[in-house]
């Protein structure tokens, strides 16, 4: 690691940005078991936060690893290093004053706790959201067919069936995606976001 690196501040502040685009930013940070519906809450929350006039952005996990994380595979070094890297461009869109919406099985706390920790560190918000579904429920939506080639043993290291996934000990919001809907779900998110003063 290279250690003559200094940071180098920039002129405008994050009050300046806060007070021109009317709003604080923070990472949503949606986790849960493949097929859990994380990705299309994140999407309809992207959408309804643009249509509040709000500047918002969603990061996935597959959409990530299509670019910035092409290198890494799915071991857990890998996993680590995935969600490390994100947490840092989280926390940069955050400081941007952007509401960052990601959607990432993130199966580790410890590699939460650390993107929590990036965050609180720059004073920055961090909300965890839980989206939980049974195992039996995700395995039956499976839209790509994970879980069945996982079973198979065509696919190793997967969460929920050879790996591990490390369920939040207390999360911000914990959505039931077999109880609520997509529609509840954004409701659930947005009120928070609106009782905490985002948005």
């Amino acid at each position: 690691m290279a250690t003559n690196i200094t940071f180098h501040p920039g002129s405008v502040t994050l009050a300046e940005r806060v007070g021109l685009l009317k709003q604080t930013g923070v990472t949503i940070w949606l986790t849960g078991l493949s097929a859990s519906g994380k990705s299309t809450i994140a999407c309809a929350l992207e959408q309804h936060l643009l249509h509040l006039n709000k500047f918002s952005y969603r990061l996935d996990g597959d959409n990530v690893r299509l670019g910035l994380n092409k290198d890494l595979g799915f071991d857990e070094k890998s996993r680590n290093e995935n969600i490390r890297r994100i947490g840092e461009v989280s926390k940069l869109f955050a400081d941007s004053s952007c509401i960052t919406i990601t959607a990432f099985i993130s199966p580790y706390r410890a590699d939460r706790a650390l993107a929590r920790d990036l965050h609180e560190k720059a004073n920055l918000g961090f909300i965890e959201v839980f989206v939980d579904a049974p195992l039996h429920v995700v395995e039956q939506r499976d839209p790509k067919g994970l879980y069945k080639k996982a079973r198979a043993g065509e696919i190793k290291e997967f969460t929920g069936i050879s790996a591990p996934y490390e369920a939040p000990e207390i999360a911000e919001l914990h959505i039931r995606t077999d109880e609520s809907d997509v529609t509840q779900s954004v409701r659930i998110i947005t009120e928070y976001l609106s009782s905490k003063g985002f948005i």
